[in-house]
């Protein structure tokens, strides 16, 4: 991990909070791949839209390794809310296909700063309820269904599972890797990691200056899973930290908070590691663990 974080100094990109949200956008998905396994092929990937309740059309994209009706996970990518979408996580969501057998539906929800809070967690709300409801038209199991993401995406899928839970949606995990859950970045994990590696307190400043409209959107738990009144009931969950991360502490606190509601929870936390690690396949071996072990929980919860 410090061999990868040393060949990240020697490239010389700029931090993208150094750049406009544009930049930032191609800059992000610029890199995405570079240290990614190679892609695997699936018997279907297709791209379809989900209308959204403003009447916007959601981008979406299907992977699944047959054409038999199968059970799914709705993924929401990470980057702050601010980066990140379909394209940059293609590999992670093949590889999750792949591996746990489930189809996946990966969410290109809307990003600020041109769509600002609360529209990503709209979006991924009217794109999950889609799904859960109307699963069949795509030729997948509804009633088998798990949430997940990574970072931003992570706190989206924990906000889904809570909302589910209020509609009566029968969800089988929630799959939280890495996940953003705190209104303040104000953890011993956030004081240890102020310049990184990777994502530093000057990038988490810009994607949240980004996304919020002002400071009191950081007390809704919809931006902050962690002060959400009440998660009894929701999905079991299998949280994936990475050790060296400014999120990793708030990652525990929010296992804490669903077993103290009685959730069942996985908590893994990979030791040496980085944000943005589970995406870093061709270079650590931790991530191709993670992936297995990711990809072993939504099996053994989408086909017992």
């Amino acid at each position: 991990m410090a061999g990868v974080v040393e060949r990240m100094g020697r490239a010389g990109h700029p931090p993208l909070d150094r750049l406009t949200p544009d930049e930032a956008k191609a800059s992000y998905e610029k890199g995405a791949g570079v240290l990614e396994v190679p892609k695997p092929e699936l018997a279907r990937i297709e791209d379809f839209h989900i209308a959204a309740r403003d009447g916007h059309a959601i981008p979406a994209r299907l992977y699944a390794p047959s054409a038999e009706v199968l059970p799914v996970l709705v993924y929401f990518h990470g980057g702050g809310f601010t980066v990140g979408n379909i394209r940059t996580h293609d590999t992670l969501c093949r590889v999750l296909s792949q591996k746990s057998g489930c189809a996946v539906v990966s969410i290109d929800y809307r990003l600020a700063p041109a769509h600002k809070f609360p529209t990503a967690s709209n979006d991924a709300w009217d794109a999950f309820h889609f799904v859960a409801t109307q699963g069949a038209s795509l030729g997948l199991d509804g009633a088998r269904l798990a949430v997940g993401g990574d970072s931003a995406g992570g706190t989206l899928a924990a906000v889904c599972a809570i909302l589910a839970r209020d509609a009566g949606l029968p969800v089988a995990l929630q799959l939280l890797i890495y996940p953003g859950m705190a209104a303040h970045q104000d953890t011993e994990s956030h004081r240890r990691h102020v310049d990184g590696p990777l994502l530093t307190k000057a990038m988490i400043d810009f994607f949240f200056g980004q996304y919020v409209n002002t400071p009191a959107d950081r007390d809704d738990w919809r931006f902050a899973p962690l002060l959400a009144d009440d998660v009894d009931g929701v999905a079991p969950a299998w949280i994936g930290l990475a050790e060296a991360d400014p999120v990793v502490d708030e990652g525990i606190a929010y296992a804490d908070k669903l077993r103290a509601a009685g959730v069942a929870v996985d908590l893994e936390i990979y030791r040496g590691v980085i944000h943005e690690f589970i995406k870093m396949g061709r270079a650590i071996p931790e991530a191709l663990q993670a992936q297995n072990d990711a990809a072993r929980a939504l099996k053994e919860a989408l086909t017992p």
